[in-house]
C-alpha cells in the first residue's frame, strides 16, 4: 500500500509538470531516436559489459584460487590485491587507465575509452568474485578434499577437478548477482565519454527537453536486460546443477540371473 501511494504521488508531481504529455514521448515513436541514440547506446553497454564479465569471472577464479592456495609467496599477493581493488572505486581505476592508454598508447586511440571502462568493472568485479569462490571453498565439506588427499590427488587436482566446481554453482546466485552490477556500472563510463545507453539517454533528454521520460525508457532497457542476464544464467545453473548428477540408478527388476527366483524359463 506504502509503494502503491507513493507511486501514485510521483506520478501525480510528473503530470502537474508535464512530463506525461504526448509530447515528451513522441520521440521514442522515431525511428532515428533509436537508430542514432538509444541503440548505439545499449550496444556500447552490452559490450563493456559483455567483455568485463568474462574477464572479472577468469580474473576472480585466479584470485580466488591464489586466496586458497598452499603457498604464501601465491597467497598473501593474491589477498593484497584482491583487497586494494575492492577498495578502490570503479570510477578511479575507470578514469587512471582510461589515461594510462591514452598517455601510453597501449591500445588504439579509438578504443582507449572502452578499455578505460572494462579495465575498471574487471578488476572491481574480479575482486569481488574471488571473495565468492574463496567463500564458496571454504564452505564445501572437508572430506571431500580430505577423502581426495587420501586417495593421493594433489592439491591443485582437488581444487580444479573437486572443489571449484562445487563452489561456483553454489555461488552461482552471488555471480549473478555480481554479473547485475557489472552490467549496471557501465554507466560509470559516462563520466569518460563512453558511449553507452545512459549517455545515449542524455542526450535524448537535451535534445527533446524530455529528461524524465528519457530516464524511463533508459531504466526500462536496462530492468529488461538484468531480467534476461538473471534468466540466462538461471538456465545456466539448471543445466550445471543436472550435469552434476549421477544417472539414474538401475531398478530392481531390471537385472535377472539364472537360477534366481523370477528369472525367465530357457
Amino acid at each position: 500500500m506504502v509503494v502503491a501511494a507513493v507511486f501514485g504521488v510521483v506520478l501525480h508531481r510528473l503530470a502537474a509538470q508535464g512530463q506525461l504529455a504526448a509530447d515528451k514521448w513522441t520521440p521514442f515513436l522515431n525511428a532515428n531516436v533509436w537508430k542514432t541514440y538509444l541503440l548505439p547506446g545499449l550496444r556500447g553497454t552490452l559490450v563493456a559489459a559483455g567483455i568485463s564479465i568474462v574477464l572479472a569471472m577468469i580474473l576472480g577464479v585466479l584470485f580466488g584460487v591464489g586466496r586458497l592456495s598452499p603457498w604464501r609467496v601465491v597467497r598473501w599477493p593474491c589477498a593484497m590485491l584482491v583487497e586494494f581493488f575492492r577498495a578502490v572505486p570503479v570510477l578511479i581505476m575507470m578514469i587512471f587507465a582510461w589515461q594510462f592508454y591514452s598517455l601510453f598508447n597501449v591500445v588504439p586511440a579509438r578504443h582507449s575509452v572502452l578499455a578505460g571502462v572494462v579495465t575498471g568493472l574487471t578488476l572491481y568485479n574480479g575482486a569481488v568474485i574471488a571473495e565468492a569462490i574463496r567463500t564458496g571453498v571454504n564452505n564445501l565439506p572437508r572430506g571431500q578434499a580430505e577423502a581426495a588427499y587420501a586417495l593421493g590427488m594433489r592439491w591443485r587436482q582437488t581444487m580444479w577437478s573437486i572443489e571449484l566446481p562445487q563452489a561456483i554453482t553454489s555461488m552461482l546466485p552471488v555471480l549473478v548477482s555480481q554479473m547485475v552490477v557489472v552490467l549496471k556500472d557501465t554507466a560509470l563510463g559516462y563520466q569518460i565519454s563512453y558511449l553507452e545507453v545512459v549517455r545515449q539517454g542524455r542526450i535524448v533528454g537535451t535534445a527533446f527537453q524530455n529528461y524524465i521520460p528519457t530516464l524511463i525508457v533508459v531504466a526500462v532497457l536496462m530492468i529488461a536486460l538484468n531480467f534476461a542476464l538473471s534468466a540466462l544464467a538461471g538456465w545456466i545453473e539448471r543445466r550445471m546443477r543436472r550435469s552434476r548428477r549421477g544417472p539414474a540408478p538401475a531398478r530392481a527388476h531390471a537385472v535377472e540371473q539364472d537360477g534366481v527366483p523370477g528369472a525367465p524359463v530357457r
